[in-house]
Parts: C-alpha cells; structure tokens; sequence
C-alpha cells in the first residue's frame, strides 16, 4: 500500500479560515464529499465519534483522524495544510498545522490499520512536516507526501 493508493492530488488543500478541531472536522468532512462522494453529515458525525474516544492528535502539530464508513469500498483519505494552528487536545498538547484524515470501509479491517501506519510514519518524519509546512500549494503538498512515503519504502 502506498499513499497515492489513498490520496487523491484533489483531496490536499490549504485551509486559512479553520479556528477550531470542529471546523476542521466539518471542512475534512467536505473534502470526503466532494473528492470521494460521500455523504459530509456522515463523515463528520464519523470522525466526531471517533474523536470522543480520544483525540486523533498524534503530537508535533499533527493529527491522524480517521472514520469507518458504511458504502465505502476503498480506504481513502485527505490532506490538509493549515494556515493557523488550532487547538486538536494532541497528546504533546501542542496546536495542530497538519491533518490527514482516513476514511476506511467500516469492515476494513487490516487494510485501514495499515494505511493509518502508512500515514503515521510518514508524517513522524520531521523533515517531511518541516517541507509541508514550507509549501502553501496543495499540488506541491502532494508530491512532498507521496515522495516521502516512496522514499521512505526504498
């Protein structure tokens, strides 16, 4: 499994109007909807649930939310950039800048734990943060995770 099996170059965005771990909620929640057709009040209420069993917030300024949803056959997921970090109750208790959201079919099983260890690993990388949070364009955010990730797998 690689990170372009996941992402979709339209599922990276660079939010600047996010003040809160609710309005980015409802903003991943409009990417699943528009990139991957899945219904926004579901993703939100998805990851929501999930969020109240412990926040997503996985330290350095990067949170990992992630959702099962019915009428889904694929793990997919979305990347964003935030202009202001937010509050996100992460484990280092430091505010968050860089979210990758996964939305995995609700009987995925394995397949959502591995892309979930994908992402993470990815993203515990220090110089990949510091090289997306140097880019302000989604399609450079893009190639700088999924060359991490090929990289990383070399």
């Amino acid at each position: 499994m690689d990170i372009q099996m996941i992402l979709k170059p339209e599922a990276v965005r660079v939010l600047s109007a996010v003040s809160s771990k609710k309005r980015l909620l409802h903003e991943l929640g409009g990417i699943a909807e528009s990139v991957y057709k899945l219904d926004q009040s579901l993703v939100i209420e998805a990851l929501q649930e999930r969020e109240s069993l412990g926040p997503t917030g996985v330290g350095n300024g990067v949170a990992l939310p992630h959702a099962r949803l019915d009428n889904l056959d694929e793990v997919v997921g979305a990347l964003v950039l935030l202009e202001k970090p937010i509050d996100f109750d992460s484990v280092d208790r430091q505010p968050v800048d860089l979210a990758f959201a996964l939305f995995a079919p609700r009987d995925a099983g394995v397949e959502h734990l591995k892309a979930l260890a994908l992402v993470s690993r990815t993203l515990r990388d220090p110089s990949v943060c510091a090289k997306l949070r140097a880019n302000m364009d989604p399609s450079t955010l893009y190639t700088i995770v999924t060359e991490a990730q090929a990289a990383q797998a070399a």
